[in-house]
C-alpha cells in the first residue's frame, strides 16, 4: 500500500515515514510540505493512502482533502492533527477525511491505516 505524507513539519514527516516503513505492508511513495504540493503529488504518484496535516501553509488539509477527493474518490485520507478540537469528525467526513488521528497518539496511525485498508478490500 503506497502512502503519501503531507505535513509542513519535516520532523513529523520523518516520524510518520518511520512508522510506516517499519511495517512491510506499507511503502512511502512521497512527501509534501503543504496541501497544494500534496494535491500535485497525489495526482502524480496515485497513492493508496494519504496522511495529511490539518494546518499547513499555502493550502490547508481540509481544502487539500476536498481537492484530492475529486480526483481520487476512493483513496482513504487520514487527517493528522495537533489540535483535534479544531475539527469535529462530522466536519472531517464532510470533506472526505476517513479518520482523524491526533499527533499525540501517532502510535495508532499504522493501525488506523490497516483498518482502512481492510475496509477498502471488503
Amino acid at each position: 500500500m503506497k502512502v503519501l505524507i503531507v505535513d509542513d513539519s519535516p520532523a513529523v514527516r520523518r516520524i510518520v515515514r518511520v512508522l510506516f516503513e517499519d511495517d512491510t505492508t506499507f511503502a512511502v511513495c512521497g512527501e509534501a510540505e503543504n496541501g497544494r504540493e500534496g494535491l500535485e503529488k497525489a495526482e502524480e504518484l496515485r497513492p493508496d493512502l494519504v496522511v495529511m496535516d490539518l494546518i499547513m501553509p499555502v493550502m490547508n488539509g481540509l481544502d487539500a482533502a476536498r481537492a484530492i477527493r475529486l480526483i481520487m474518490p476512493s483513496v482513504p485520507i487520514v487527517l493528522l492533527t495537533g489540535n483535534s478540537d479544531l475539527l469535529t469528525l462530522a466536519e472531517a467526513r464532510s470533506v472526505g477525511i476517513s479518520v482523524v488521528v491526533s499527533k499525540t497518539e501517532m502510535a495508532i496511525l499504522v493501525e488506523a491505516a490497516r483498518e482502512l485498508q481492510g475496509q477498502n478490500a471488503a
